[in-house]
């Protein structure tokens, strides 16, 4: 069984980091956001297809440079956006009946084992995992019968208009049979212009209760974050050698805090450095970054290589790649 991951987007509202590095790739808890994704896949899923746009040649370098013994990656990229559909049938050749949907950027705890059980206990053409919310209007809304089948699927309504509060989690397992449902060669909106149409075949909600968040903000992926430490699905969680403070912290390698505090809930990437007095909490710093003396970061993203300086403050900020702050 294959599972086949989204990468699709531009980050714009992680910007001025995303020009760099993709969204995907921003680390949290100790590693990218797209490999706590992977994370979910169970061993009955024993390899994965990334459809890669913005940056892929960088995508492509990092699961060169950080494979997965268990999970062989491939990716395929597309010449220019084609939507959640579009990219879909660009890299679908050949995924096999059923597989398993992600999209990159939803940090969560599904059961995905659960899930396929759910998925052929019904024999099920789709099995979309959804997460119950207050507010639908960022996401897609199904409208569930007794027995969970969806009978109205609606895309980013109105309150007014929503069928219920749950939500697509960007989880799902589908027939391969989906792929002929996609118009080739245009960009296509999987859930506004497919999924409607696929409903009378029999498309299932599977209803989870567990963490979820979409990790496409400062904020949400600061929280992303902290969901994800609180699972134990973090670091190693411990404070940098001579400093002090609250964890956890997820350490990358050649960190150096001496004399620094720290948390909760932080990641350090490889060789950043954080002088004495500077306190860092509820941050991402990237690799080869720099907090100054007597600096304070909090609810930031420090990109990789930017400098920090002494004695700066810097709340719910994000600083772009190799620049000063």
């Amino acid at each position: 069984m294959r599972a086949l991951v989204l990468i699709g987007g531009f980050g714009t509202r992680l910007r001025p980091v995303t020009y760099d590095v993709p969204k995907q790739l921003i680390p949290i808890a100790g590693k990218p956001m797209l490999y706590h994704v992977l994370d979910l896949l169970p061993k009955e899923v024993d390899s994965a297809v990334f459809a890669t746009g913005y940056k892929a040649d960088v995508i492509e370098a990092y699961v060169r440079d950080h494979p997965l013994p268990r999970l062989p990656i491939t990716t395929v990229h597309e010449a220019e956006p084609l939507g959640t559909g579009g990219g879909l049938r660009n890299a679908g050749d050949g995924i096999g009946d059923p597989f398993v949907l992600l999209n990159s950027d939803v940090i969560a705890d599904v059961d995905v084992t659960a899930l396929l059980a759910a998925h052929r206990a019904k024999h099920a053409f789709g099995t979309m995992v959804l997460h119950e919310v207050d507010d639908t209007r960022p996401y897609g809304v199904a409208a569930l019968d007794a027995d969970d089948r969806i009978g109205a699927f609606v895309e980013k309504p109105e309150p007014a208009d929503a069928p219920s509060h749950w939500i697509n989690a960007g989880v799902a397992v589908w027939s391969e049979a989906v792929l002929a449902e996609i118009p080739p060669g245009r960009p296509v909106s999987f859930e506004r212009e497919v999924v409607p149409g696929l409903l009378p075949r029999g498309v299932f909600g599977f209803r989870s209760t567990g963490f979820w968040e979409d990790a496409g903000t400062p904020e949400r992926l600061l929280r992303a974050q902290s969901l994800l430490f609180d699972a134990g699905r973090g670091g190693p969680g411990t404070l940098p050698a001579g400093a002090t403070g609250q964890g956890p912290v997820a350490l990358g390698s050649g960190v150096e805090a001496r004399g620094a505090k720290f948390g909760p809930y932080v990641t350090l990437g490889n060789g950043v450095v954080v002088e004495a007095g500077a306190h860092v909490a509820n941050s991402v710093v990237m690799d080869g970054a720099t907090i100054g003396p007597g600096a304070t970061v909090t609810g930031s993203i420090v990109g990789p290589k930017a400098r920090v300086a002494a004695g700066r403050t810097l709340a719910g900020v994000v600083v772009g790649g190799s620049a000063d702050a």
